[in-house]
């Protein structure tokens, strides 16, 4: 337990962040399935749709410093390789 009010707050904010962090990380989790179901369902339509989604919540957890950018710029080329062979294959 911390014993100084400074580090009181501190654990206090150290928890709301880790909290947030988990919430955009499942975010981000969830963004990715959602493209994997559209593309092995085979609906070209909505993984495009989907893509971009996940796209804007990578750069957005990016941007919050949640994960690296590199890191969001490897997983959203991942999900747009999968679904543009799915849209190749048509």
């Amino acid at each position: 337990m911390p014993n100084t009010s400074a580090a009181k707050k501190d654990l206090r904010q150290s928890s709301k962040r880790a909290e947030r962090n988990t919430r955009i990380k499942e975010g981000m989790l969830y963004a990715a399935k959602m493209v994997r179901k559209a593309v092995e369902s085979g609906n070209v339509e909505e993984a495009r749709k989907q893509v971009l989604v996940a796209q804007q919540i990578f750069a957005k957890a990016a941007q919050k410093d949640i994960i690296k950018k590199n890191t969001a710029s490897r997983r959203t080329s991942r999900l747009a390789k999968r679904v543009h062979a799915l849209g190749s294959q048509k």
